[in-house]
């Protein structure tokens, strides 16, 4: 079993962001403008906290667990990523068409390692649009009965009688070792 808890950096984030909503929304009681901020900062602290306290999730052999929640394998038909890689965004089709919208906060690493343990064991699903066998290059079953194709055509290159003279050639050389009717110690 691997767990794959949230990033701690969020609840940072989380934090920092609600302190700089307060001081914004402090200086906002004398120049309004300042209200615009400590909005951002706050709707950024309130994403960040959601994210930090966001469910663990588990990857076991036979389930997928998203908090209390259990998704067998064999019940995900589709794996299809978003742009998202941290956090790690995936949409998960199971296999009444149901969708699961998959929020993974971690670090780069982690959204990474969860990314390939829920490929690798989604062994039934179309991982973007791609079945599972081929998407980690697994041959496919062989084609039943392939056409067996013909030699291609021998064409004569030479006549008969040079054919002759050719093998006779060839017997004189395998016997005497050589063609020339010289003697070899002339070429010495």
């Amino acid at each position: 079993m691997t767990r794959y808890l949230p990033a701690r950096h969020y609840l940072w984030f989380g934090i920092t962001a609600v302190v700089l909503a307060g001081m914004s929304g402090f200086l906002g009681w004398g120049w309004a403008p300042a209200f615009i901020p400590a909005g951002l900062f706050l709707a950024t602290g309130v994403i960040s906290f959601v994210l930090a306290f966001h469910p663990t999730i588990e990857v076991t052999e036979g389930h997928l667990s998203i908090g209390k929640r259990r998704i067998p394998w064999m019940d995900v038909r589709r794996l299809d990523r978003t742009g998202w890689i941290s956090p790690l965004i995936l949409h998960l089709t199971l296999y009444d068409d149901s969708r699961v919208l998959l929020i993974y906060p971690g670090d780069l690493d982690s959204c990474n390692s969860l990314l390939r343990h829920l490929r690798r064991f989604s062994t039934d699903a179309l991982i973007d649009g791609v079945p599972y066998r081929q998407y980690w290059g697994e041959l496919l079953a062989p084609a039943p009965e392939r056409k067996q194709v013909p030699p291609p055509p021998r064409f004569r290159v030479l006549r008969p009688e040079d054919e002759a003279e050719v093998e006779r050639l060839y017997q004189r050389l395998k016997t005497v070792g050589n063609l020339d009717q010289k003697n070899s110690t002339d070429e010495k």
